[in-house]
């Protein structure tokens, strides 16, 4: 069963998120609610959060910085993203397995 803050589409995965900015680092904290919480260090000013959010995600998924798509949530901390050419099993190891 998949948690709720992750969707399947038909050309990869939709996923959730409750953006935390101005943190100390960039990390996935996990699941709140129905979104998977991530704190990133950028402030929330000119979209500096939101395109640190589309890397961070990439980049814990092995993914081109430009592949990932801010679909909702420009101005909020409540953001989904789209996720192409990946499966569900993908973002789920990549993004509840602990940092290194």
């Amino acid at each position: 069963m998949l948690p709720p803050w992750l969707q399947i589409r038909e050309h990869g995965v939709a996923i959730h998120l409750l953006v935390q900015p101005r943190a100390s680092k960039n990390e996935v904290i996990g699941a709140q609610g129905d979104e998977l919480k991530v704190r990133l260090t950028s402030p929330p000013v000119e979209g500096a959060a939101n395109r640190l959010c589309c890397e961070f995600i990439a980049k814990k998924l092995g993914l081109a910085k430009s592949a990932v798509t801010l679909e909702t949530g420009e101005t909020s901390r409540h953001k989904r993203l789209f996720l192409p050419g990946v499966s569900a099993t993908e973002v789920l190891a990549a993004l509840t397995a602990p940092d290194q």
